[in-house]
C-alpha cells in the first residue's frame, strides 16, 4: 500500500516535468544537499563557539565560592554578604561577562533584577582545588592591617583618593562618604573586615568611580557589595543599540547589515532624542564636576544604555577614567608616535617626537566622541525640519578639541545648542 501511494505520489508531482529536467534532478537534489549540511555545519559551528565562549567567559561560580569562602572566614565582609552566602537571596542568574576576569551577571536580589559584578584576578584551572583558587586572592585583602586605626584608615583613603581623582577640595567629603559606605552595621566604625572590603573595591576603577558620581542621575546606583563584589541596579537597556554582532561573526555579517538591523530595531526618533538630551547632561556632569573632571576613553554605544523611561544610564563605567588618573599615565610616558599615548582605547595624547615623551593633554574631550556616536545614533529618521541644522551642529561638535583654550567656552556653548535644539523638539510632548 505504502508503495502504491508513493507511486501515485511520484507521478503526480514529476510527471508534468519535462524529461530534460527530471534527467537533472538528482544533481539538484545533490546540490539542495550540500546546502543543508553547509547550514547544519555553521550552525554546529556558532553553537560551538557560543558555548565554549560562555565556559571561558561565564565563571559566576567560582566568583560565589571565593567570595563566600573569604566571608565565612571572616576576611571580608559587606551589606550583600549573608543575602549572597547565607540566605540565598542574592543569585545569579544569566551571563553578561565579556571578559574572564571581570564577572558581569544579571541577577536576582530581594524580587528585584540586579547586576552583580566580581573580578577574578587569576585565571583558574579548572582541574584544580579549591583552597588553591582561593589563595591568591587573598592578595587583595591584605590592606589595611590589623591595628591600623581610624585616622590612619582615613589618611590611607584620602591619599588614595587624591592619587586617582586629583587634589580636590572636597576629597574630605568624600572619605566621609566610603567610611558610612564601609560602616555595613552602621555602628558608627569600621572593622577590619569591612576596611578590607572597602579598600579592594576602590581598586576596581568603576567601583570608585560610582561612589565619587553616586548622585549624578546617570549613574547606575549602587545597591551592595561584599568583598570586591558590588551590586548595582540593571539598566533595562544595557546599550544604545540592541544587536550586538559576536566577534567570531563579525567577518561574516557586514557591518551594513549589522547597522541596518539596529537602525530598524532602534527606539523611534523622539525617544532617541531623549535618550542623548540624558547623554550630553552626563557629559556635563563629569566635566568639572565634584571631584575633578573625567574622561570617556571608549564612547561606546554599548556602554551607554536606557531604562523604561528612555533616561540615559550608563551601562559600564569601566571606559570613564578620571583626568588626573589619564595624566599621570601619560606623564612621562616615551613615545614614537600618538598611538603610543592612548589611555583605554581612545584617550589619546599628542606625541612630542623631540624629546619622545607623551604630553599631558588629552586631544579629543568627552563631548566629540560623544558626538560622533550620536551621527549615527540620532541623525536617522531625523524630523527633516530639523535635520539639516542637526548636521550642522554636529559636525561642529566632532571637531571639538581638547586642549584647554578651547575647552571651557565653546565646549559649554555646543553641548548646550544641542540640549537646546533636541529639546525644543521634544518638549510639551509625550517624551518629555
Amino acid at each position: 500500500m505504502a508503495r502504491s501511494v508513493r507511486r501515485l505520489l511520484h507521478l503526480v508531482l514529476f510527471w508534468p516535468l519535462s524529461k530534460g529536467l527530471q534527467s537533472r534532478l538528482p544533481a539538484i537534489k545533490v546540490k539542495y544537499l550540500l546546502l543543508v549540511w553547509l547550514g547544519i555545519l555553521i550552525i554546529s559551528w556558532i553553537i560551538y563557539m557560543q558555548y565554549a565562549s560562555y565556559a571561558e567567559l561565564c565563571r559566576g561560580h567560582v566568583c560565589h565560592m571565593i567570595i563566600c569562602n573569604h566571608f565565612r572566614r571572616g576576611i571580608i565582609s559587606g551589606s550583600s554578604c549573608k543575602a549572597l552566602c547565607d540566605q540565598k537571596t542574592l543569585s545569579l542568574h544569566r551571563c553578561m561577562s565579556t571578559s574572564s576576569t571581570q564577572q558581569v551577571y544579571v541577577g536576582l536580589w530581594k524580587e528585584k533584577s540586579v547586576v552583580i559584578k566580581c573580578s577574578i584576578e587569576d585565571p583558574v584551572d579548572p582541574d584544580i582545588g579549591p583552597e588553591s583558587v582561593v589563595r591568591p586572592e587573598l592578595s587583595l585583602f591584605d590592606k589595611p592591617t590589623r591595628g591600623t586605626s581610624m585616622d590612619e584608615f582615613k589618611e590611607m583613603l584620602h591619599s588614595f583618593l587624591k592619587a586617582n581623582l586629583g587634589e580636590q577640595s572636597s576629597l574630605s567629603t568624600l572619605v566621609d562618604r566610603v567610611i558610612s559606605l564601609a560602616d555595613v552595621n552602621q555602628d558608627g566604625k569600621v572593622s577590619l573586615a569591612e576596611a578590607k572590603s572597602i579598600w579592594a573595591l576602590l581598586h576596581i576603577n568603576e567601583f570608585l568611580l560610582m561612589v565619587a558620581l553616586q548622585e549624578k542621575e546617570h549613574t547606575p546606583k549602587l545597591l551592595g557589595f561584599c568583598g570586591d563584589l558590588y551590586v548595582t541596579e540593571l539598566v533595562s537597556h544595557s546599550s544604545l543599540y540592541r544587536l550586538e554582532v559576536p566577534v567570531y561573526l563579525q567577518t561574516v555579517i557586514p557591518e551594513a547589515l549589522s547597522s541596518g538591523l539596529n537602525h530598524w530595531l532602534a527606539p523611534s526618533w523622539p525617544r532617541r532624542a531623549r535618550i542623548t538630551i540624558g547623554l550630553l547632561e552626563f557629559v556635563e556632569e563629569v566635566f568639572h564636576g565634584t571631584y575633578g573632571s573625567f574622561l570617556i576613553c571608549d564612547a561606546s554605544p554599548y556602554h551607554i544604555g536606557y531604562n523604561t523611561k528612555y533616561d540615559c544610564k550608563m551601562s559600564d563605567l569601566r571606559s570613564v577614567a578620571s583626568e588626573a588618573a589619564v595624566r599621570a599615565f601619560l606623564k612621562g610616558r616615551r613615545c614614537e608616535s600618538n598611538a603610543d599615548c592612548t589611555y583605554g582605547r581612545d584617550c589619546t595624547a599628542t606625541c612630542d617626537r623631540l624629546v619622545k615623551q607623551c604630553n599631558t593633554e588629552v586631544v579629543q574631550p568627552n563631548l566629540a566622541k560623544v558626538c560622533v556616536l550620536l551621527q549615527d545614533f540620532l541623525l536617522f529618521g531625523a524630523p527633516s525640519n530639523l535635520r539639516e541644522d542637526l548636521e550642522k551642529q554636529l559636525r561642529t561638535c566632532v571637531t571639538l578639541s581638547g586642549l584647554a583654550s578651547q575647552m571651557e567656552v565653546h565646549h559649554s556653548l555646543v553641548l548646550n545648542n544641542l540640549k537646546t535644539l533636541l529639546w525644543k523638539k521634544i518638549s510639551n510632548t509625550q517624551y518629555s
